[in-house]
């Protein structure tokens, strides 16, 4: 049997240090899926590739429903988890080919220990290179600000916010020397950067833009320090953001004896940000970058097939979508469409069974309203 045709993979890399809330926030976002009210409303199943991880995953999560118990901490183990995003109730129409799995989602979980601990041996360090490197093919990087611990420095969030975001550059300063022994600049290498607050409820009054001003306010030198190191670790660094997106994360609201996983903010974020929010910058980018250039190849090949797919399904005039090679150049006409065509566009795929579009441009409108409601903050480049 041939392997199903996956036509849209996406992969997104999450930081944060121990304690900050990671394997609480892949548990939730794993284990809410598998709700039967939120399986039932949606068009597509989320599935773990890795039966074991899924039923770890799962238990984590029924763990905090049921007994308010939180997840053990991971300890010094870089994960890979890949989520298949399939159709609900397999073929559709009159076809009778098995559904193709169109969606892929690859959530590496970097251990937050690494960034606070020196390696205990070679093999650790050569464990720490390696992880890292398996992440390299992701688009979008979160990195976590603990609310927990700026709730415990009200008043002098500056001390925690510096300590972190030095810490988050030592480390990658650390790295960067081995996975580049040649001094040769990376092609493939996150390019979105996002700050994420977990443990958002603990902060019922930041929203997003808040938020933003916060880590601008306190750690603006720091942060921009962090962006030099990290642009030093590819070519075409213009084709790079970090400290421009800002997103909530609360994975449930915690109280005494009990967890209300009911409670989030920001969870359903996941997937549409993977998927969606590279698609804009990197069409930018190949713009901006010179013609044939090696990362704006790259740019394109990423986002080439989410394009050619949203320009045949908003119905462009003819002569904008004749030729592949000028789909850069349309992009601004296509995302230049209100929130009303999109939905109009999402409500017929949805109703003629077009399973890509449809969950795509869901995608979009959810971004959209979470950045209405503040959750989201999203760069304006």
């Amino acid at each position: 049997m041939k392997p199903l045709k996956v036509a849209r993979e996406q992969q997104i890399a999450v930081f944060g240090e121990s304690g900050s809330g990671k394997t609480v926030l892949l548990s939730s976002f794993y284990g809410t899926a598998q709700e039967p009210v939120v399986a039932d409303e949606g068009l597509y199943d989320i599935v773990a590739n890795d039966a074991a991880q899924g039923l770890r995953l799962h238990q984590n999560y029924l763990g905090m429903k049921n007994t308010g118990t939180t997840p053990l901490q991971t300890r010094l183990s870089g994960n890979r988890y890949v989520f298949s995003i399939k159709r609900r109730g397999g073929p559709v129409g009159k076809s009778k080919k098995p559904a193709a799995e169109e969606l892929r989602l690859i959530w590496h979980d970097y251990p937050g220990e690494w960034f606070e601990e020196d390696p205990a041996t070679e093999k650790e360090q050569r464990l720490r290179v390696e992880t890292f490197r398996s992440l390299l093919g992701s688009d979008v990087a979160v990195l976590l600000v603990d609310g927990q611990r700026l709730l415990d420095h009200t008043g002098e969030e500056e001390r925690y916010l510096k300590a972190l975001v030095t810490n988050y550059r030592a480390h990658l300063s650390r790295l960067q020397e081995e996975l580049m022994p040649d001094g040769k600049r990376l092609v493939r290498f996150p390019r979105i950067w996002l700050f994420g607050l977990s443990k958002a409820d603990l902060l019922p009054a930041m929203d997003a833009t808040a938020f933003r001003d916060l880590l601008v306010e306190k750690v603006g030198q720091e942060i921009a320090h962090l962006q030099e190191e990290l642009a030093g670790f590819i070519e075409e660094p213009e084709a790079f953001s970090l400290g421009e997106d800002f997103v909530l994360l609360s994975s449930a609201r915690f109280e005494p004896g009990k967890i209300d996983v009911g409670k989030q903010v920001g969870v359903r974020l996941i997937l549409p940000m993977a998927a969606v929010l590279p698609f804009s910058r990197h069409v930018r980018w190949a713009k901006a970058l010179r013609n044939g250039s090696k990362v704006a190849n790259d740019l394109m090949r990423s986002a080439g097939p989410l394009l050619a797919l949203i320009v045949a399904k908003l119905k462009l005039p003819g002569p904008l979508k004749l030729v592949t090679v000028a789909l850069p150049f349309i992009f601004d006409t296509v995302f230049e469409h209100s929130r009303e065509k999109i939905q109009d566009v999402h409500d017929a795929a949805v109703a003629k069974h077009d399973f890509l579009t449809a969950v795509l441009t869901g995608f979009e409108l959810e971004l959209r309203q979470a950045v209405e409601d503040r959750v989201l903050q999203k760069s304006v480049k």
